[in-house]
């Protein structure tokens, strides 16, 4: 018999995260209802926290946090088919409105109403119990974790993020940061079958761990010029990059990737640091260097499963803590701290 108690991390405004009791919701039409298993905290949810706001999206009132998700299907709705009780499954976080013309053109993820988990005011996952849309959950096979299954979400950026760059067999690949989704992408560009990677970061424990992962090079750029660090990169791959995943949204290090790829090169935009910032336009319209952003990723979740499932992609190296959803204030700390790559929150002891 299902629980009453549906604990939840609530985001009521700037460094304002309480736990409360919420109401069990109950599957619709097309939904499922989901006991959430594991939930791993993301770069966003710590923004919202410490700031607020993300952008134009501001916390207004009180919302629930979360979005990188697993969970086991408690109920199916209406109309379901293909899931029953007991399915283990990842939850891909963004709901779009299906009619429009970004919808029917593929390009999902552009949908003007998107309704994506803790994306103002739109509720997360960080409770014990949440509906969803069937068509966007995932069964997970029994040789993929719940950790796994919440790590589906991030590993889907960087599954985007090659395909954006359009990677192929024997080129060379420049990664900027070594946080989560450049840790991500530079796994996924293995598996493109790439001869080179180098990526770059600030902190050693972190380029330590991404050799460990398999990556080629590794620079420490701390303290470094732009050129500094395009020399450095040049030296480590024996030449230019045809591609960089700029994964900080920093100025000098977007400037970096611009002006270190080669000509006719591609370089994504990942990272979301700040609106606006200075950038040596001229070096990639003169080199024809393309500059082509991401947001989040339209249909790379049966991707990321199956790169998992198959173990293309081993998840296991990356570093990890582990918290139960009572303790999701120390969580939020811990995930702060460049100590571990991700952090999880256990929300059903019960499995």
């Amino acid at each position: 018999q299902m629980a009453q108690d549906n604990l939840s991390a609530v985001l009521y405004g700037k460094d304002d995260l309480r736990m409360e009791q919420r109401e069990i919701p109950v599957a619709g039409k097309g939904e499922l209802l989901v006991r959430v298993h594991t939930v791993a905290i993301c770069g966003s949810d710590v923004h919202y926290l410490r700031h607020g706001a993300i952008g134009s999206f501001v916390v207004n009132a009180p919302m629930v946090v979360g979005h990188e998700t697993s969970g086991t299907v408690e109920d199916v709705g209406e109309g379901v088919e293909g899931f029953v009780s007991g399915d283990r499954i990842a939850m891909e976080p963004g709901i779009p409105c299906r009619l429009c013309f970004q919808c029917k053109s593929g390009s999902y993820n552009l949908c003007p109403e998107m309704r994506f988990f803790a994306t103002p005011p739109v509720h997360g996952t960080l409770t014990r119990y949440v509906t969803h849309p069937a068509d966007f959950c995932f069964k997970l096979p029994s040789n993929v974790s719940y950790e796994e299954g919440a790590l589906l979400e991030p590993l889907s950026v960087g599954v985007y993020t090659c395909r954006r760059a359009g990677l192929t067999v024997g080129q060379k690949v420049f990664v900027l940061g070594a946080g989560p989704v450049g840790l991500l992408s530079a796994l996924v560009a293995l598996t493109h079958g790439v001869s080179s990677i180098v990526i770059s970061d600030i902190d050693d424990g972190r380029l330590a761990l991404a050799k460990k992962c398999g990556v080629h090079h590794t620079v420490n750029v701390r303290g470094l010029t732009p050129a500094e660090a395009r020399q450095k990169v040049m030296d480590a791959l024996g030449g230019q990059p045809d591609a960089a995943l700029e994964c900080t949204g920093v100025g000098s290090s977007i400037e970096t990737a611009i002006t270190t790829t080669r000509s006719g090169g591609v370089v994504v935009l990942v990272g979301m640091a700040s609106d606006r910032c200075d950038l040596p336009i001229l070096a990639a319209a003169s080199r024809e260097v393309d500059l082509r952003g991401i947001f989040r990723y339209r249909n790379c979740y049966p991707t990321a499963l199956e790169l998992v499932a198959t173990k293309r992609i081993d998840l296991s190296q990356l570093t990890r803590a582990h918290y139960k959803l009572e303790q999701t204030q120390e969580a939020f700390e811990r995930s702060q701290k460049a100590d571990v790559v991700k952090v999880f929150i256990r929300c059903d002891e019960t499995r």
